[in-house]
């Protein structure tokens, strides 16, 4: 990396609390340094009291860009000039590219998602899927899982602040797709059993189970895993969370998050330097197995 910076190298972050733990600028500037492109990204703890003041740093600092993450996706949309069709529909952000000053908010959770499941042989395509969380990576999932032409979707989320997310979502899958969503409280044990029992695929879209929630799951115990259901972690720090452990127990396929994360962050690489990111190549370098 010291040999790589210039007085014209370019400067891209990724703002979140906490984020510490991210994969991603290990990724991105591997990325950057195998197709030779002078960016350097880096990883800022920015918290949502503080994103206004960092998207004015990103004009500022004449930043290429930043990818955002909790518990910013939500938030950082009204500070941008900008949002692509796909961001507005989701309400989240997770990648924003700086034109000579002019800031534009996307989303490729979804895309990551979707990208990381073909990438392993999952084809959830006409089936119907199970999903706890509807923040700003829940969302993006939901919403992108609907337009890709997943069949049926079961979103279980408690009755906080995303509820109302949540509901909006429901609705514009079912007025402006083909899949149907209905919401559910996560407090309905009874209803998250019989849901996970019909599906396809469960998703854990929430921050359980990484720090410093490491010890909790979404998901009570062993016996609400059947083993022809495949089980997604979006955490992957820990590889290995409190659920997915249960879910190999009860003999499931399992993911966690990493491959999301590769994908995404490709999507983001592309709209920062309009070139695919390499990704057997960044596979390697970052050891992403789905296996582990």
């Amino acid at each position: 990396m010291a040999e790589r910076i210039t007085g014209h190298t370019e400067l891209i972050g990724l703002m979140a609390y906490p984020i510490r733990h991210s994969s991603s600028p290990a990724m991105q500037n591997e990325a950057f340094a195998k197709l030779g492109y002078d960016y350097a990204y880096l990883a800022f703890e920015v918290g949502a009291d503080e994103i206004e003041d960092a998207v004015k740093a990103i004009r500022t600092l004449k930043m290429r860009g930043s990818n955002v993450s909790m518990p910013n996706k939500t938030l950082v949309g009204q500070y941008l000039d900008e949002l692509s069709p796909a961001a507005r529909l989701c309400g989240a952000v997770n990648t924003i590219v700086n034109d000579n000053g002019h800031l534009t908010g996307h989303i490729t959770d979804g895309i990551g998602f979707m990208q990381s499941l073909k990438d392993n042989d999952i084809d959830v395509i006409g089936k119907k899927m199970t999903i706890v969380g509807a923040g700003g990576a829940g969302t993006a999932i939901q919403i992108q899982a609907a337009l890709d032409g997943v069949k049926e979707i079961a979103i279980f989320n408690q009755k906080d602040e995303a509820w109302a997310r949540a509901e909006d979502t429901v609705q514009k899958i079912n007025s402006q797709t083909s899949c149907h969503a209905t919401l559910y409280d996560l407090a309905d044990l009874d209803k998250l059993r019989e849901e996970m029992n019909d599906s396809y695929l469960f998703v854990n879209a929430t921050g359980v189970g990484m720090k410093p929630l490491e010890d909790l799951s979404v998901v009570p115990d062993e016996s609400y895993f059947r083993p022809e259901l495949i089980v997604v972690d979006v955490p992957y720090s820990p590889l290995e969370t409190k659920m997915r452990a249960m879910a190999k127990k009860a003999g499931c396929k399992t993911m966690n998050g990493l491959g999301m994360m590769l994908f995404q962050g490709s999507a983001a690489f592309e709209l920062w330097t309009g070139e695919p990111m390499p990704i057997e190549h960044m596979k390697e370098i970052l050891n992403i197995r789905y296996d582990d």
